[in-house]
């Protein structure tokens, strides 16, 4: 077996998303492994590992974990060099469980073999290519998708950015709780737009008399960027608010240089009707890995 090590990364935040990039230049990594993720996690009280791999003095793979209690959380992660051969993934996975102990993994992809107990069934998240030019973006959604962005358009609604995301935090948590679900705290979402306001996108959209009735927030993390948060009242779903707000962040990031969004899960508990609209912008399901248990040894 080539020699492999697992070692904290010794570098400051800017370093380790240089470090990203580098690794994997074609696939910006999810949220989950920006810097920024787990600066903001160890500011509230929970703890920050940042590991990487070497094969051969070449690093292959580079993993953040957050810590709480005696338990490590390694979400989409880690990110490994291009083409990297499997038997090399599945000893990092088991180096980093013996490094620092009791790790729970959600690998970005799908990986199994000894050692590696799966917990809970893979989950599939839409991945929206920015790359195209806007004229094939367009041509690239669903039929009722485009028709319902261009009710909107003729609508004469308006999307502008949104300085003031409280109002949006507040509808967010009154969404989750009606739903039955749980998010990131808004104190997370406050935290990224203090720390650094350039990598986060909101949006709002709004009659001609001004009353918002859709919103959204996105969060910039390299040449990726995540859907964080998305609202719509009871106006905006009838007049497509929605599908206008997530087609004018597109045509934002692009702009900005995000090469992919990542719309979140498209499994079918998360309902129907959320995982037809994320995929009618033709974004394609990603399986991501089974959540799972490392044996270290």
């Amino acid at each position: 077996m080539k020699p492999l090590r697992v070692m904290q990364f010794p570098g400051s935040d800017d370093s380790w998303n240089r470090a990203l990039r580098a690794l994997a230049p074609e696939h910006p990594p999810a949220v989950q492994q920006a810097a920024l993720y787990g600066t903001i996690a160890a500011a509230h009280g929970r703890r920050c590992l940042r590991l990487e791999a070497t094969c051969q003095g070449r690093r292959v793979a580079l993993a953040q974990m957050i810590g709480r209690g005696g338990l490590w959380l390694l979400s989409r992660g880690p990110v490994f060099a291009p083409e990297l051969d499997i038997w090399i993934r599945r000893a990092v996975l088991r180096r980093i469980a013996r490094r620092a102990g009791l790790v729970l993994m959600t690998p970005e992809n799908p990986l199994a073999g000894f050692g590696l107990i799966p917990l809970i069934t893979p989950r599939h998240h839409a991945h929206w290519s920015l790359l195209p030019n806007a004229h094939m973006l367009r041509a690239g959604l669903a039929g009722k998708w485009r028709n319902r962005l261009a009710a909107a358009e003729r609508a004469g609604l308006c999307v502008e950015p949104e300085p003031e995301i409280e109002w949006l935090l507040a509808s967010d948590a009154a969404q989750q709780h009606a739903r039955g679900y749980r998010a990131l705290p808004p104190s997370f979402t406050l935290a990224w737009a203090d720390r650094s306001p350039a990598d986060l996108l909101a949006l709002r959209v709004a009659t001609s008399k001004g009353e918002r009735i859709a919103g959204g927030i996105f969060l910039l993390h390299g040449e990726g960027a995540s859907y964080h948060i998305g609202w719509t009242g009871p106006e905006g779903r009838v007049s497509g608010a929605h599908n206008l707000m997530l087609w004018q962040a597109a045509l934002r990031l692009k702009a900005r240089g995000i090469r992919q969004l990542d719309l979140g899960a498209v499994d079918s508990e998360d309902g129907a009707g959320r995982m037809h609209f994320k995929l009618g912008t033709g974004a394609k399901p990603h399986s991501l890995g089974a959540t799972m248990w490392v044996l270290p040894r």
